[in-house]
């Protein structure tokens, strides 16, 4: 019989080398191995290796809140260089990148999954139109996240009179994943995980490349016992098995949920919705969820992005509307009520589990009918920056695959940024103080959304905020919204260091958007 694969993490993260190539696959918190991570992060503390690792994040991999997840690899010397998404939630980790003190790439989420796959086939690359025309293009910065970060790794090619970006593929040396049960083979199953993310690709890289797979359980069953039909991850591709101690700690479904099974499909829990669920008192970020709901149509394929936006589904579930659409997140799970906050990533009653890279398939092939994303800034031509500024190093996660590839696109934001006080009063908006800062700006810092690309494609593109609404023309942004009780001048134009083009229907919003309670958006539908 087979010698046993389950050790102890000290024993388990021998197999990390100084210099070694690290893929971890997570989206938050959700489904880190962050057990694993704290014991290399004491070792590292503790004999000063492994050291000048590379470390790739296919998501955000942490929190603000919480020293979890990529924030344990933020020690001076144990990284030398990252290709990751999104930065922004692990300030530790970005602090690195900002301080010029590891070389950083920062990628569009989806690209960075399918990479794994091209590692896993060996193959040289990957050939897609995802980031042309954004800081990803190398005519822009190529992805480079700061100074040091000298190397090209992104070229645009031409084929048949089409332009086309061009990843290289990079190698994977040690594959970090998570599960819930695994046999004393390695076999693995995911029963109460949340997401199936891309647990299979990174083991699969990481074995293409000769490389070691360390696995992160909660329990450990006898070899031949699990149900080949639930396992995710082949025992032939795991070289180690480590049992999380403190799973309530090191193990937790989500950052702010230790378990339920609601989130992983174990049961289906009982359904919430109607008027009881619509705020009996109307914020600034309600009216603009509110606004943006009404885009929604019968069998609309769906995508809620992290911000403001993540807000849609509640809004949707309370008019009734939730059932009638499905609602999909880019880290794979689709139908279900997509969740908010700390829950971020995970669906409630989800309908099925892909892997995160197949899901960028459906979402690169066109199968999303309407997304629901933030945005930090947005210039006169419909650029929109969410991934940089004022040296920020934010990142944008799976931003530029999804807003590139969906029919239309209703970003949702704040007019004004810090500071911003508004509510509704009696069926008006009141602002009682100004956000410190413009989102609305004659150029953005960064392209993280391009307005020309998406005029070329024919994308329909909304941008929604709690005073006003605008359209994307070929001639740039349109005011076509004004929500009442907004002086045109004074709210808008004023608060903007562009005069935008202003509809000859310009039109108030809604009222019911503005009146407590359910609105009823849907009812005739």
């Amino acid at each position: 019989m087979s010698r046993s694969k389950v050790m102890s993490a000290g024993q388990a993260l021998e197999l990390i080398r100084d210099g070694d190539c690290v893929a971890v696959s997570s989206a938050g918190l959700v489904g880190y191995p962050d057990y694993l991570a704290k014991c290399l992060e004491e070792r590292y503390c503790a004999q000063g290796h492994p050291r000048d690792l590379t470390l790739y994040a296919g998501c955000g991999h942490g929190v603000p809140f919480l020293h979890a997840g990529d924030a344990r690899f933020a020690h001076p010397g144990m990284l030398k260089r990252t290709i990751c998404a999104h930065p922004e939630p692990v300030p530790d980790f970005r602090a690195l990148i900002e301080r010029d003190e590891i070389e950083a790439y920062i990628l569009p989420q989806g690209v960075l999954q399918h990479l794994y796959r091209c590692c896993a086939a060996r193959e040289p690359g990957l050939l897609t139109k995802v980031g042309l025309g954004t800081y990803v293009d190398p005519r822009q910065e190529g992805g480079k996240a700061n100074r040091i970060t000298t190397e090209d790794i992104v070229r645009v090619m031409e084929l048949d009179g089409e332009e086309w970006l061009y990843y290289r593929a990079f190698p994977v040396t040690v594959a970090l994943i998570r599960g819930t049960t695994a046999d004393e083979q390695g076999n693995l199953t995911i029963e109460h995980e949340a997401l199936k993310l891309e647990l299979l690709e990174i083991a699969l890289a990481a074995k293409a490349c000769g490389g070691r797979v360390i696995a992160q359980v909660e329990r450990v069953a006898a070899s031949g016992t699990l149900n080949p039909h639930h396992v995710v991850v082949p025992g032939r591709l795991v070289d180690a098995v480590v049992v999380t101690e403190e799973p309530e700690t090191y193990h937790r479904q989500t950052a702010a949920t230790v378990y339920n099974p609601g989130f992983c499909g174990e049961i289906r829990a009982p359904r919430r919705g109607g008027a009881e669920e619509a705020p009996a008192a109307l914020s600034a970020e309600d009216v603009i969820c509110r606004r943006a709901v009404y885009e929604l149509c019968p069998d609309a394929v769906v995508n809620v992005g992290v911000g403001i936006g993540s807000g849609v589904g509640a809004v949707a579930r309370a008019e009734g509307m939730a059932e009638q659409v499905t609602f999909t997140i880019e880290l794979g799970a689709i139908g279900g009520v997509p969740q908010s906050k700390a829950d971020f990533g995970v669906s409630m009653n989800p309908d099925a589990f892909l892997a995160h890279p197949s899901m960028f398939d459906f979402y690169h092939g066109g199968g999303l009918d309407i997304t629901f994303l933030g945005a930090a800034q947005v210039d006169q031509a419909g650029n929109v920056n969410v991934s940089k500024f004022a040296g920020h190093a934010a990142g944008q996660g799976g931003f530029i695959d999804i807003s590139q590839n969906s029919r239309k696109v209703v970003f949702c934001t704040y007019f004004r940024a810090k500071g911003l006080k508004a509510a509704v009063n009696g069926g008006t908006l009141h602002i009682s103080r100004e956000g410190a800062f413009p989102k609305f700006v004659e150029q953005v810092d960064q392209i993280t959304f391009s307005g020309q690309y998406a005029v070329q494609s024919g994308q329909e593109i909304l941008y929604v905020t709690e005073r006003c609404v605008f359209r994307l023309t070929p001639e740039g942004l349109m005011l076509t919204e004004i929500a009442p009780g907004i002086d045109l001048e004074r709210d808008i134009l004023a608060q903007m260091t562009f005069r935008p083009q202003i509809s000859a229907e310009l039109r108030e919003m809604d009222p019911r958007i503005f009146t407590p309670g359910r609105m009823g958006c849907f009812d005739a539908v």
